[in-house]
């Protein structure tokens, strides 16, 4: 029976590591490409969508921490999954954002352009650092591992926040202190 047991997690781990891999290439390649889609007007609003998803599960992440130091494991399970969820919905949007619209330029100068680019940068390594992160901790809660679930989450949670305030950052910089002009 462990036997049955480790080769499945092995195989579910397998596929987190795969995933892990093939979701940012995809992404990439994706960006990559020089000719837009055409997917309409309605593309161009995503931007904001990405913003609003990605303060929202700031929040959530902030509210789960909370939740779990107040032993409140139901709750909790049900703002990750939601802060979880919200980060599948942003990958959607944006992807479609991307593939459909050129990349906007940042129009600060100075200190600024340095302050951007810096929370851009760290917003971007430490999201792919993060997803095989994210993805294991959802497993270990999932299955009830979690001792293990508890250990990976030290490293994940303050990553996956990171991430989810620096977007917002990232987001109000470009778009709303400093917009294209």
């Amino acid at each position: 029976m462990d036997d049955v047991i480790n080769r499945q997690e092995r195989s579910s781990l397998l596929f987190i590591n795969i995933l892990s891999i093939i979701i940012p290439v995809f992404v990439a390649v994706l960006l990559s490409f020089p000719n837009k889609l055409n997917l309409g007007e309605w593309t161009k609003n995503l931007s904001h969508l990405i913003g609003i998803i990605n303060s929202a599960t700031s929040v959530l992440l902030i509210v789960g921490l909370i939740l779990i130091k107040h032993n409140k494991p139901a709750q909790h399970r049900i703002v990750m999954s939601t802060a979880f969820v919200l980060g599948g919905l942003f990958l959607v949007c944006y992807v479609t954002y991307h593939i459909s619209n050129p990349a906007n330029k940042f129009s600060g100068e100075g200190i600024y352009k340095n302050i951007y680019f810096f929370f851009l940068v760290t917003h971007i390594a430490l999201s792919l650092i993060v997803l095989p992160l994210v993805l294991r901790a959802m497993f270990f809660a999932v299955t009830r591992q979690f001792s293990r679930h508890k250990s990976i989450v030290k490293y994940a949670y303050p990553i996956w926040l990171y991430v989810s305030i620096s977007g917002v950052i990232v987001y109000f910089m470009l778009y709303q202190l400093f917009p294209a002009k």
